[in-house]
């Protein structure tokens, strides 16, 4: 019987088979440019090229891309044939290192923010050989990045690997000071888990809206939501089961590391995590798990749903990006160890994080910032839009205690006793978790909870190395000519932590009061996406990137355009299609029905006309007001969506958020009072309680 092990990374072209397949001296040329981040020799990419292509036409394969992340937020290719004419009229499978180091796309439709004008089309792809060349679909798919003519970054990779470079640079140097000489480079990792809602196929297709926008813009509430909690960990139906199975066989044929798979708070709603990688590796693998779970979806009669707010009144979907540090030579330099009041190298890149995360609060806002997430941020569900960090009671004790000048008293680990002679004790950890925090300590990692489900990883984990770079760079400016490091280091963290403490809460980030206590502090609250992108290119954020080679200040132009664009477009899109409902479906069906009210009073009276007919006649006095104010409604509702025409840019975004949302919030309102008033039989698409409680 064929096991896991037999399958897993089948179709990835990765280490074990570059060994079998190139010879020695190129395998191990192209291991040494890789962990040394030098150029690709031409020769040595000729040889992989060749190796690559054996192995795609033994799997196979009739076709290569270059696989890359534009500004779109998903993934982009063009397939190539291997084929090329022979003599004879024959032909020959051909693939060269030029091929596989650089490719050209058509770049004039993909999101530029104005760095490129329609009529300049060059694009060009350039392999990352970081990250393994993997098969789907009978293609040979190549990781890549995507840049302009003019050479200006048009992906999420490009960045997220210089932000990387960056970090390594800037940890190494830290590490030398602690006499960690044989440390090379410092990775990141991250483990990113992964929210999804499934629903039937047959419910998507009746809507509009989920169609259109990928969420439900109507809805009222049906009798039973998540308020039992009986969804959480519960049972897997069997159904879900079977996509769960080839869901994980699916990707751990390509390499991903799918660990951990249950039912989450919402009705229909799951999630799966993976095991850690390597950053560039974990976006791409995340980006693969996210298309796999619509296609294994589609497989089995479901649509997965991955906005972050698909239905009102249930939880929406996130994505919890666990990021941590580690050497080439496999310490983690966020393990606390035994004791970690007497671990300065890792108070001190603790201390770095703080720093890095109150000194950037806008910039990691701005990392999570969508049309989508607005929805979810702040509501019972999610972190609110006020970036906060959790570090857990014995970690805040140790720096409030260093903060004051006092000897720090060191976590002790009491066992768990729990009454029952037959179960074992076991280990109590030093802190509990805080699930309502937006960037919380968990033991040896930070998990960065507010990402929405659809994000690409890339953007946040780009703020996030690079500003812990900029704080490890400043840290190394303090300690490098220090005669005693134990004092200097220690002197720097009681420092730092006492400039950037106000960060730290360990409370209940959803409750009123933390708003109020963190406008107090001074921290940034910034609810919407408009108001956060605004702060994108302050200039302390242009020179943050410039200084690191992250982003060029143009680059940073672009992307604000690009974002503010795109969430302009998302609203318009939402609004179109609630018009389109309200107009062609919501107010024919009710329509219909009244009159078939009007009809029956008439005919009962007609036949007994001392019949008062009340429940009808309470029923149509209360829902031709409401067809009129939903009438009422879409007519402000398109006068707002005219007045986008003669917007753009950011004015266009703040427009949208402050007249077209409230508008559009106005007509749910009564579409969902509606809903309520009408037969299920006569509603024209499937309710709340069709979609989320009848999928088997």
């Amino acid at each position: 019987m064929e096991t896991v092990t037999d399958y897993f990374g089948s179709l990835v072209f990765n280490d074990a088979v570059m060994r079998e397949k190139l010879p020695k001296d190129i395998y191990k040329t192209l291991r040494k440019t890789v962990s040394e981040g030098k150029d690709i020799d031409l020769a040595v990419a000729n040889s992989v090229a060749n190796a690559m292509k054996t192995w795609a036409l033994e799997h196979g394969c009739t076709h290569f891309t270059h696989w890359f992340q534009p500004m779109t937020g998903i993934t982009a290719e063009k397939h190539d044939a291997f084929i090329a004419p022979a003599d004879g009229g024959r032909a020959i499978m051909e693939f060269s290192g030029k091929g596989l180091i650089k490719g050209e796309a058509d770049g004039s439709s993909f999101p530029s923010g104005g760095l490129r004008a329609t009529f300049e089309a060059r694009g060009y792809t350039a392999w990352d050989p970081t990250s393994y060349a993997f098969i789907r679909d009978d293609v040979l798919y190549i990781p890549t990045v995507f840049c302009s003519y003019t050479g200006e970054v048009l992906d999420k990779k490009t960045p997220l690997l210089r932000s990387m470079e960056a970090l390594s640079a800037e940890a190494v140097k830290i590490l030398r000071l602690f006499g960690k000489d044989d440390v090379k480079r410092v990775i990141t990792t991250v483990g990113p888990e992964q929210e999804y809602f499934l629903i039937d196929k047959a419910d998507y297709r009746k809507r509009r809206d989920l169609v259109f926008t990928g969420r439900t813009l109507f809805g009222a509430r049906a009798p039973k939501g998540q308020e039992k909690d009986d969804h959480y960990y519960g049972t897997i139906k069997p159904r879900v089961a079977a996509f769960m199975r080839d869901l994980d066989k699916e990707l751990w044929k390509l390499g991903v590391t799918a660990k951990t798979r249950h039912n989450e708070v919402a009705p229909c709603q799951h999630e799966l995590a993976p095991v850690y990688a390597t950053t560039n590796i974990a976006v791409d693998h995340n980006q693969i798990t996210m298309d796999m779970m619509k296609r294994v979806a589609e497989r089995h009669g479901f649509m997965c749903l991955l906005h972050e707010k698909p239905f009102a009144g249930v939880n929406g979907s996130g994505k919890h990006n666990n990021w941590s540090i580690s050497t080439d030579t496999g310490e983690n330099l966020l393990e606390p160890g035994k004791n970690p009041k007497t671990n300065l190298q890792f108070l001190l890149f603790i201390t770095a994080v703080i720093k890095a995360v109150d000194e950037y609060q806008d910039l990691m806002r701005v990392s999570v910032a969508s049309a989508g997430n607005d929805h979810r941020l702040g509501a019972n569900e999610a972190p609110p839009a006020i970036v906060s960090m959790f570090l857990g009671t014995d970690l805040s004790e140790i720096l409030d205690s260093i903060g004051a000048g006092k000897v720090a008293q060191g976590p002790t680990k009491s066992s768990m006793e729990l009454g029952v002679h037959v179960l074992p004790s076991f280990a109590k950890d030093t802190t509990d978790r805080n699930r309502t925090s937006p960037f919380a300590f968990t033991g040896n990692k930070f998990e960065f909870r507010m990402l929405g489900s659809s994000f690409s990883v890339s953007g946040p984990n780009i703020i996030m190395n690079t500003i812990v770079a900029k704080a490890l760079k400043e840290f190394h400016a303090v300690l490098k000519d220090a005669k005693d490091m134990d004092e200097a280091v220690t002197d720097l963290i009681r420092d730092t932590y006492n400039a950037h403490r106000r960060i730290v809460f360990n409370g209940n980030n959803y409750s009123a009061e933390w708003v109020e206590e963190a406008r107090r502090r001074g921290l940034l609250n910034l609810p919407s996406t408009p108001e956060a992108l605004d702060t994108f290119t302050a200039q302390k954020n242009i020179d943050l990137f410039s200084e690191f080679g992250v982003f060029s200040p143009i680059e940073m132009h672009s992307r604000y355009e690009i974002l503010m664009d795109e969430y302009s477009k998302t609203i318009h899109i939402e609004a179109l299609t609630m018009r389109d409902m309200i107009v062609r479906q919501i107010i024919p069906a009710v329509s219909s029905y009244t009159s078939e009210l009007s009809q029956a009073i008439n005919a009962r009276k007609a036949a007994m006309p001392v019949l008062e007919c009340r429940a009808e006649s309470d029923l149509l006095s209360r829902i031709c007001p409401l067809l009129d104010r939903l009438y009422e409604s879409c007519a402000v509702l398109s006068s707002s969506i005219e007045k986008c025409a003669i917007r753009s840019g950011a004015d266009l975004a703040h427009f949208s958020r402050q007249c077209v949302i409230p508008a559009m919030e106005d007509a749910r309102r009564i579409a969902d009072e509606l809903e309520l008033l009408v037969p299920h039989d006569r509603w024209p698409f499937p309710t709340y309680g069709d979609i989320l409680f009848y999928t088997d």
